[in-house]
């Protein structure tokens, strides 16, 4: 079991390897650590209302769509829900969505809007797709066992 330092630190240097312009990326066991461990650390759920629904959601997530449903457009908004649902800019801020990619943008807008530990959590809830176009089979929040609820 690694320590919350142990976690943020693997988290920067990986973030150092891969040259991102925020803090670092977690994986989805270290996200549940700092979470678990450092009770100002929040996750950001930026998937769309119908994968929360769905697909599932980690039960203690803050909710804010980066591209809207139905529809697909970018939110207008997110700049401003994040701030007003997340105003601690210097404790973790995790963000999560089906993959890492969308996860990757909003950590790149929250370090813009001044969040000093903005992390974008790897393989997201869902992971990558397997040899037959499943998500939820390799890699993710899911498949590694974290809570998560659906409905």
């Amino acid at each position: 079991m690694s320590t919350i330092a142990e976690a943020l630190a693997r988290a920067r240097a990986r973030g150092a390897a891969l040259r991102l312009p925020y803090a670092g990326a977690v994986t989805p066991a270290e996200a549940f650590a700092i979470l678990r461990d450092d009770p100002a650390a929040r996750l950001v759920d930026v998937r769309t209302r119908a994968e929360w629904e769905w697909v599932g959601r980690p039960p203690a997530a803050v909710f804010i769509e980066w591209n809207t449903w139905p529809g697909g457009g970018r939110n207008a908004a997110f700049a401003h829900e994040l701030l007003e649902r997340v105003p601690d800019k210097a404790a973790p801020v995790l963000f999560l969505c089906r993959s890492g990619g969308r996860s990757h943008h909003t950590a790149l807008l929250a370090r813009e809007l001044g969040y000093t530990q903005a992390f974008n959590v790897l393989e997201g809830f869902e992971g990558d797709k397997d040899a037959h176009g499943h998500r939820g089979t390799i890699g993710g929040w899911k498949v590694a066992g974290l809570p998560w609820v659906q409905g």
